[in-house]
């Protein structure tokens, strides 16, 4: 019994390192999904993970390290590896916004159903796309082998590391460098427009430049993003691998 004991306990405290990602990573956090799956997900990840770990997970337990400590230790992995894909989502809307404000969308935000808050329009579109790309190139199979890797070089009762700051900022900057080129070439084709229009203001000064600037900047948004979207899936890759990787230096194993 007391084997069993310990590894019911492996089982819920090796779910907090499931439920964060599950809850608030992306993609997982635009999909309307009831929270009892997540839960139940969660907790039949952590059994997998537990039954292929013994020694890392059950064993842990039953050592008698204090159980306030195990769980806070396991959500600091589980908000690690959230954060890591999320700010890869946060660049990508973050992008979107631009591309927003510079074709004049930024007045009529969208509401998403499932986090019932106010997203930008084109940043929406690359999110979804970005969550296509993921469960089509086996992001989630990746997944799994992150929750696993993370158990055999920081095992249960080992949550808290030393994290990488500096791993942190240059995580930040690649990703948001990378939301930069999703939308490159709708951001050349506004940049040109506007040239374009601001000519057009000095020969043409009785004509309405910012309506017309509003009417053509939504039109060529509109022309150009099936292309902008085509183009961006190998990058959209990208940024799901880069913050995958990421984690074990967030972590603190850059070595991992």
């Amino acid at each position: 019994m007391e084997v069993v004991a310990a590894q019911l306990t492996a089982v819920l405290l090796v779910s907090l390192r499931i439920a964060p990602v599950l809850a608030f990573g992306g993609p997982f956090a635009m999909l309307r999904i009831p929270v009892t799956v997540r839960v139940l997900l969660s907790l039949a990840l952590a059994l997998w993970l537990v039954a292929g770990r013994p020694d890392a997970t059950t064993a842990r337990v039953m050592a008698g390290y204090p159980l306030p400590g195990l769980a806070a230790g396991e959500l600091f992995v589980g908000l690690a590896i959230a954060l890591s894909l999320q700010l890869a989502y946060a660049a990508i809307l973050w992008a979107g916004r631009i591309i927003d404000v510079q074709a004049g969308f930024g007045l009529a935000m969208i509401a998403d159903p499932t986090t019932q808050a106010q997203m930008p329009l084109v940043g929406t579109v690359f999110a979804y796309a970005a969550a296509i790309v993921f469960f089509a190139t086996d992001g989630a199979h990746d997944l799994l082998a992150l929750w696993a890797a993370t158990l055999d070089f920081m095992p249960l009762g080992h949550g808290f590391y030393t994290g990488d700051a500096h791993a942190l900022l240059g995580l930040v900057a690649s990703l948001f460098a990378m939301g930069i080129g999703l939308v490159g070439l709708i951001l050349l084709v506004l940049f040109l427009l506007d040239l374009s229009i601001a000519f057009m203001s000095r020969t043409l000064p009785q004509m309405n430049v910012l309506l017309l600037g509003f009417q053509v900047k939504s039109l060529a948004v509109l022309v150009v993003l099936p292309l902008a979207l085509s183009l961006s899936a190998g990058l959209l890759l990208r940024m799901i691998r880069l913050s995958l990787e990421a984690v074990p230096r967030l972590l603190g194993q850059g070595g991992a």
